[in-house]
């Protein structure tokens, strides 16, 4: 794409990532429309913008509701979808139902209103146990165990995957899909590992050593790669911009980080020395997940933010909230 559509649906677009990007595209003078059902996202997660944007509440799997919010726009950018890892094992047909009702919807309105430009949110859960480490976009895709709730997140991404990129074969002058890899920062809720540790660790005390004892899942020499929100911001705008037809791109860094050091980190921004206590992980963990993010820095992009950086930023303002009781 050489510019930028005027005219953009976000879907999920007052959720974390999906706010992020509507303010990210009104600034660059984008004319963007959102659709939310507002059950973790809420308006006032987009700030200074909300006034310059078409706010639509509505439910995803709904398709007249759909239909009307992909009228009269050029691009639509689809971020709609059930997050938060206790909702795979405990709601995992609604994970399911929002994913591919939502997927087909989307399409059939795309196709009903010639929208003709798709950009789909997927995940870094689609691989599962990765193979190699970094980790590139042609490394086979897995669900290893339908029984196991868990998979209805990974299992509902490849869904829509498969259904953007054949019916963009025939119907799209473009699908473009993106992989986040673990992006946090100020406005994530609070059911991911990140802002669960800043909880917990907030709310502990030392014992005589002056030392937190954190039980974890896991030994904690699991390893994971985050994104600070910005740069993942910064990547996504680079796929919707300059992203290819029937294209994957990570979105992510290759900065590792186990989860033990995680917490210590996080520990020492809370003034709390920390000493993690090993457990059971739950089945379906992965051990190791990092993308390779060379695709997308042919598009131009490069992470600014190192960890220590983001986590600064992200634990001072839960902090802040935790202190308050405030609503993140």
């Amino acid at each position: 794409m050489s510019s930028r559509p005027r005219r953009i649906l976000v879907t999920g677009g007052t959720g974390f990532i999906g706010s992020y990007l509507v303010r990210a595209l009104v600034q660059a003078g984008s004319q963007v429309r959102t659709l939310d059902d507002d059950s973790r996202g809420s308006k006032e997660k987009l700030g200074d913008v909300a006034g310059d944007v078409d706010l639509r509440k509505g439910d995803i799997r709904d398709r007249a509701t759909v239909a009307d919010a992909v009228r009269g726009v050029d691009c639509v950018c689809h971020l709609a979808y059930v997050n938060g890892t206790e909702r795979f094992y405990t709601q995992p047909e609604l994970v399911l139902d929002v994913a591919v009702r939502g997927m087909l919807n989307v399409l059939d309105a795309c196709i009903e209103h010639r929208v003709r430009d798709l950009v789909l949110a997927s995940s870094s859960e689609v691989y599962q146990t990765a193979p190699r480490i970094p980790t590139d976009e042609t490394v086979p895709l897995s669900v290893p165990d339908p029984v196991n709730p868990r998979y209805s997140y990974g299992g509902g991404k490849i869904a829509s995957e498969l259904l953007a990129i054949n019916y963009g074969r025939k119907h799209f002058d473009r699908v473009a899909i993106f992989r986040p890899h673990n992006v946090y920062g100020p406005h994530m809720g609070w059911d991911h590992v990140i802002p669960q540790l800043v909880q917990r660790l907030h709310g502990m005390r030392a014992d005589v050593s002056d030392t937190v004892r954190l039980p974890i899942q896991g030994t904690g020499q699991e390893r994971r790669s985050f994104v600070y929100v910005d740069d993942a911001i910064a990547g996504i705008l680079r796929i919707v911009e300059r992203g290819e037809h029937l294209q994957i791109y990570h979105v992510g860094t290759e900065e590792e980080v186990s989860i033990e050091r995680l917490a210590i980190e996080i520990g020492k921004r809370l003034g709390r020395a920390v000493q993690v206590v090993p457990g059971a992980l739950q089945p379906g963990s992965t051990p190791r997940r990092c993308p390779s993010i060379a695709k997308l820095r042919q598009l131009g992009f490069e992470p600014r933010f190192a960890l220590r950086e983001g986590l600064g930023i992200t634990v001072r303002w839960m902090e802040e909230r935790l202190g308050s009781n405030a609503d993140a």
